[in-house]
């Protein structure tokens, strides 16, 4: 039995099936030949559903006598199923048949230039077009402000060496690369870094690739760090002043994480009140975070707390303070076994945060002594358990003594940084790195640019041990060091402002004038002073330092008047400091260099030995130079205070008991190994790991 018989097809009609489909095809043909209709469907494509009057727009046809030609080509469309209308909306769409003709149109296209024999580009939009030296003519004027004979002159060149390569293929960095040539071979740099296309090398991608058991921020780490390469190319070779950016490079200043300098802040104090109870406005921003409108029950609270834990490190480089968290706990908590525990999930939940640079945002919650003694005693209890659960801790605590007494706290912080914890004291709002917060009069949220450290031993070095010299390049160099920060801050308000920074943006009115501080970070001072000037380390010398911290100071309230500017002068930590060593030791000798050292790299702020506390009094010259310099300095002077790894709770708790009375600002720490390979942390961790047996022990 034939298969027509068996009725599966009509003879009569199989011809007419046929007829129809040809001419369908025939038809979607003949609207695919109108450049116009095609132009439709590639703006509705890319733009999504828009009404009759924005497509009529967006397609060209503006003036009143074209509406009739625009309706013909959109009526064409509709037709042929390319296009379809949402009656309820009003708008119009592509459909799938659209979308494949549209395919397949560039398709042709693309096929069509291969087959002539012709050049064509694969350009950077994913797409293959016929080489038209007039889009470089055009490139050159738009993206490097070249007078258009000028760009004339140079496309025609490149025309010429691209012909004699008598190739079909290119790419458009590869003429980009030829362009950039021609310019240097002409002596125009500035408008070939204008024109310098900004990326990663080959080879660079592929040793990412093959180190990645060093990222432990999974493929988001990867990103970051591509990404930052970029954003740090663009700073040093377009954004920054040349004089700004060779200084960094040559090593006189160092600027931290230049890859995100002008998109992120790096320290931000908040008030935890404003935060929580009166909401952060994200806007259209972060669609998939859960809006909270109030808070009313400690589950809400917690709930909170850990979303802006993560929102709030996502907008800073290197800090945030959070100020408030006991006195929202004494509203909301009604049990203090319950506030702990609860607590405790809350920072556990937010310890899964983002981080952008090999050392994580840390989220520091400011704790005021003096009241409230229970509550505060649960935030202790609860920040004790989360660091024994985290191997290296992402949230601190900045402990206000001036209300009240380190002892009253003293035994739960000795077992908090007996286990790694990072505590730091102050009499003042400080953040953990040391650095004193800019008041301002009508908020309490402000803001610090720092990231920007001088090399003392460099400018040292450059003086002929004349101090007076010294000091007048310290001064020389503070100038546009500090406009390039000024720079910076008006870069990090206008993004804020435009979104990229929503939860800054809600909370500091777009990083108001009178709340951000322009920070400028100094290190090596001793070694500068009496190592390489020659001023022997007694009374006299010591006036040398403050001296230099004075003219530092003086500069930078002089300069930061004439901007219009908060400028605050630190000595704290700066990842430079290996980097200041190196370049010092290559251009003027390792020996020179080492017999500067005292204990492997330059000094940053003041380190005191726990061990030795023990023997130093309110009049000792280590503890009056420490608190001098904190009295000179309008930014803050970071002094660490370090145990040994076999330091007792109780040996701790009595050196920062004493150390409350002596300094009014200080940071004890102590080294604690984690094992590399599961993170397993304990005090009494030696050569292997008792969990996995693996002998990658860190600290």
């Amino acid at each position: 039995m034939s298969i027509e018989a068996a009725g599966m097809i009509d003879p009569k009609k199989s011809g007419g099936i046929l007829q129809s489909t040809s001419k369908r095809v025939r038809m979607i043909f003949s609207v695919m030949a109108s450049p116009n209709r095609i132009d439709i469907l590639r703006i509705l494509n890319s733009k999504g559903p828009l009404t009759y009057s924005e497509l009529k727009s967006l397609a060209g046809f503006k003036s009143k006598k074209e509406s009739g030609k625009f309706a013909y080509h959109l009526r064409k469309l509709l037709r042929q199923s390319l296009v379809a209308l949402n009656k309820s909306e009003r708008r119009y769409t592509i459909t799938n048949l659209g979308k494949l003709v549209l395919s397949l149109a560039r398709q042709i296209e693309e096929r069509s230039i291969i087959e002539s024999g012709k050049m064509y580009v694969r350009t950077s939009h994913e797409s293959i077009e016929e080489f038209n030296s007039h889009k470089i003519i055009q490139s050159l004027v738009r993206e490097g402000s070249l007078p258009l004979e000028l760009a004339q002159k140079i496309t025609e060149e490149v025309e010429n060496r691209i012909y004699k390569y008598q190739t079909t293929y290119l790419t458009g960095s590869l003429i980009r690369e030829m362009v950039n040539s021609v310019l240097l071979e002409h002596g125009h740099e500035e408008y070939r870094n204008k024109l310098a296309r900004l990326g990663m090398p080959v080879f660079d991608i592929q040793e990412m690739l093959t180190n990645v058991d060093n990222i432990d921020n999974g493929a988001q780490g990867l990103f970051f760090k591509s990404g930052q390469t970029i954003f740090a190319e663009n700073l040093l070779l377009n954004a920054l002043p040349k004089d700004v950016a060779d200084s960094h490079l040559s090593g006189d200043i160092h600027i931290s994480n230049p890859g995100i300098w002008s998109l992120l802040p790096d320290t931000i104090f908040f008030n935890l009140k404003e935060l929580i109870e009166d909401g952060i406005d994200l806007k259209g921003k972060f669609l998939g975070v859960s809006r909270i409108a109030t808070v009313k029950t400690l589950d809400n609270l917690m709930s909170s707390l850990s979303m802006i834990i993560s929102l709030a490190s996502k907008e800073a480089s290197k800090e945030i303070i959070l100020d408030g968290l006991v006195q929202l706990c004494v509203k909301h908590a009604k049990n203090i076994t319950e506030l702990e525990e609860k607590l405790v999930g809350s920072l556990i939940t937010s310890s899964t945060a983002s981080k952008y640079t090999k050392e994580p945002t840390l989220v520091s919650f400011r704790i005021q002594l003096g009241a409230e003694p229970k509550v505060v005693a649960a935030v202790l209890n609860a920040y004790k358990n989360y660091v024994k659960m985290t191997p290296v801790p992402q949230v601190g605590l900045v402990i206000d003594y001036s209300a009240g007494k380190v002892s009253d706290v003293s035994q739960t912080v000795s077992e908090i940084i007996s286990i790694g914890g990072k505590v730091l004291f102050s009499k003042d709002e400080t953040s953990y790195s040391g650095i004193t917060r800019i008041k301002a009069k009508n908020s309490t949220s402000s803001i610090n640019l720092q990231s920007l450290t001088i090399n003392l031993p460099r400018l040292a070095f450059e003086s002929n041990k004349d101090e007076t010299y010294f000091r007048a390049r310290l001064a020389l160099l503070m100038k546009p060091a500090l406009a390039a920060m000024s720079l910076r801050k008006k870069d990090i308000s206008d993004l804020t402002r435009r979104g990229l920074n929503p939860v800054l943006a809600a909370n500091t009115q777009y990083m108001q004038r009178s709340s951000v501080g322009l920070v400028v970070n100094l290190v090596g001072l001793k070694e500068a002073v009496f190592n390489i000037l020659g001023y022997s380390d007694d009374k006299e010398g010591h006036e040398i330092l403050y001296k230099v911290l004075q003219t530092a100071v003086d500069v930078a309230e002089k300069k930061g008047k004439e901007m219009g500017d908060s400028v605050i002068v630190t000595m704290t930590e700066s990842d430079g400091t290996p980097r200041f060593g190196s370049l010092d030791g290559e251009k003027y000798g390792k020996m020179s260099v080492l017999k500067s050292l005292e204990s492997g790299g330059y000094s940053q702020g003041v380190i005191i030995l726990g061990s030795e506390l023990d023997s130093l009094s309110a009049k000792s010259e280590k503890i009056t130079d420490a608190n001098k310099t904190a009295k000179i300095l309008n930014g803050g002077l970071l002094v660490q205070m370090r145990f040994e790894r076999d330091s007792k709770v109780e040996d701790i708790k009595k050196t920062i008991e004493k150390a409350g009375d002596l300094i009014g600002s200080f940071r004890p720490s102590k080294d604690v190994p984690i094992c590399g390979n599961c993170g397993f942390k304990d005090e009494k961790l030696f050569e292997k790991c008792p969990s996995c047996k693996s002998p990658y022990i860190i600290s």
